[in-house]
Order: structure tokens, then sequence, then C-alpha cells
């Protein structure tokens, strides 16, 4: 289902820019590339694991599409497909675009005396890709193509995905550099509300990408995004989940009351830090994990 008119004008207004000529691909400037770039502080993947946030390029080559409905997802899920029929762009003209699209946002800070005028330069050639945006990566048709395109050019790359394209992720070739997977309920109970998926096995498809995390070479991450009284509960059943899958890392964040959640969430359901933290202790002393970093800023959690 390709985007309307109007919803690009809406996503546009959000700072999204649309490159490629079937309009499923976006990049959009992150808030912590312009906060590093005023040296006011770096995203939490700086920090856990060195990317240099004023010269990552977050970016999606899937806007519409994705299997779920999340309550606490930023966009508008009602543009939402789970399958790709259409067209799609290629790879190369994708990345091309997306990186003149992020060097036209961040032009302004030529003019800003307050601006590190170092790293305004060094961010017009990003080195690190992050395929997290908007939608599902996998649902991408070239996301192989896409992958092999970052690593020709020297790119690390972090690729977020839902879990349900098992068979996607096991072909996946190459891998990226570090592999998210969400993981934003502890049972399929938990997984039907807060998720809403669009597909009727999906908690089954999730479980199965869980099952191949092991496989991979390439960093892994269990991605949890708490929302308070939804999904922080059970923790002895995230504890079993992340025991059997064994992820390098896991990654246990507060949600964010931001863009379109705001209409299905409250500010409420937005964790505290001392929330977060506390839920992360226990989850990490069922598992057999530590706590080795966080970010109070970005209310975020990591467990080795």
């Amino acid at each position: 289902m390709p985007l309307s008119d109007q919803n690009i004008k809406t996503l546009e207004k959000k700072g999204y820019r649309f490159v490629g000529s079937h309009n499923h691909s976006a990049a959009k400037v992150c808030h912590w590339t312009k906060k590093s770039i005023m040296d006011d502080g770096v995203c939490y993947k700086e920090k856990f694991y060195g990317i240099k946030s004023h010269r990552c390029l977050q970016m999606s080559p899937s806007i519409p599409f994705c299997h779920h409905k999340c309550l606490f997802c930023w966009r508008d899920v009602d543009v939402t497909s789970t399958s790709w029929t259409e067209d799609y762009d290629d790879p190369g003209q994708i990345i091309d675009e997306c990186i003149e699209a992020q060097r036209k946002l961040l032009v302004g800070f030529f003019g800003n005396p307050n601006a590190n005028q170092e790293k305004v330069l060094e961010a017009q050639d990003p080195t690190n890709a992050a395929i997290s945006l908007a939608g599902e990566p996998l649902l991408y048709p070239s996301i192989n193509q896409l992958l092999e395109e970052y690593a020709r050019r020297n790119f690390t790359t972090f690729l977020v995905s839902n879990g349900l394209s098992p068979e996607k992720l096991g072909n996946l070739d190459p891998e990226p550099t570090q592999l998210y997977l969400s993981l934003d309920a502890p049972n399929r109970e938990v997984y039907q509300k807060i998720c809403e998926p669009q597909i009727p096995d999906g908690w089954e498809r999730l479980n199965h990408s869980l099952e191949l995390l092991s496989s991979f070479n390439c960093r892994t991450v269990i991605r949890m995004t708490c929302v308070a009284g939804h999904n922080m509960t059970h923790p002895e059943e995230y504890a079993r989940i992340i025991e059997s899958t064994n992820p390098d890392f896991v990654e246990i964040k507060a949600y964010m009351y931001v863009g379109s959640s705001r209409e299905r969430l409250k500010f409420e359901n937005m964790p505290r830090s001392r929330d977060i933290l506390s839920f992360a202790q226990n989850i990490a002393s069922l598992c057999g994990r530590e706590i080795v970093d966080q970010s109070l800023e970005s209310r975020v959690v990591l467990l080795a």
C-alpha cells in the first residue's frame, strides 16, 4: 500500500525526507545527531557501542511496511502494510539519496556559531546506518543488497527487526554490524495486546527468530520497549527468553511519549528512569546477567 501524498506531507512535517521513485524509503535526522553537533550530549548507542552520533544516518527502506501496529509506535500505524507487492527502489539509489537528504537537513548548522564545525563537516559523510527509522526493514525485498552496499561503502550497520520474518533473517548475507530483535512482551497474551500483530502467527515467528540469534556472528541485541501498565510484568518470562536465546546484550528501554503514540497511550505510560532500572535489575538477577551501562537521559539500561 503506497503512501498517499497527505501521508508523505504529514511525515515530512515531522522531519522525514522521502527518497527514491517509489516513496518507501526515508531519512530523518536523529535528535542525538543534532545534539552531538552542538556538543550537547550523544546517543546511548555511542556510549554503549562506540558509534559516532554526528555521523549516524537514521533511515528506513520500508516506511509503510510492518507486521505490527504497536501501541507505543510513534508512527501513524493506519498506513501499514504487511506484505510487499509494489515496485521498489535500488539500494544504491536509496543510500545516495538518504545521505543527500541528511546533508540538506543539516545545512543550517554551517551558519550556527555554537555548532562544532568539525563535526558539521564530518556529518556530511555518515559512517553508520541505523536501519530503524520506521517500518520493518526485512520486508524490503533487497535487504541483503542494501546491507551489501553499505558494507561496500565501509558503513557499520545497526539493523532493527520485529522478528516476524525469520526466513529472511536466517538468510541475511552479509550480516549487519549489530542485529536488534524487538522483544516487547513476555508472552503471547501481552504480545497480542501491545503489538497488535496483523498476521495470525506473529508470536511463533518472533520466537523462531529469537532462536536464530545464536547462529549470528555479528553482535546481537534483544531490545525491550517498556510501557508502564502494559508490558512491565512477568520478569521471569522475559528472563527465560533471554537465557534461552543468549544475545550479546539486552537493552531495556522506556517507551517515550512522542509522535502518534500519544493518541493511543498516556503520559503516565512512560516509565521513569528508576522504574526501568528496577525492572532491569529484576530481569538481570533472574537470567544471570549484569547491568553494565545505562543512560538516564534515554531511560535505557544495558545488560550483558
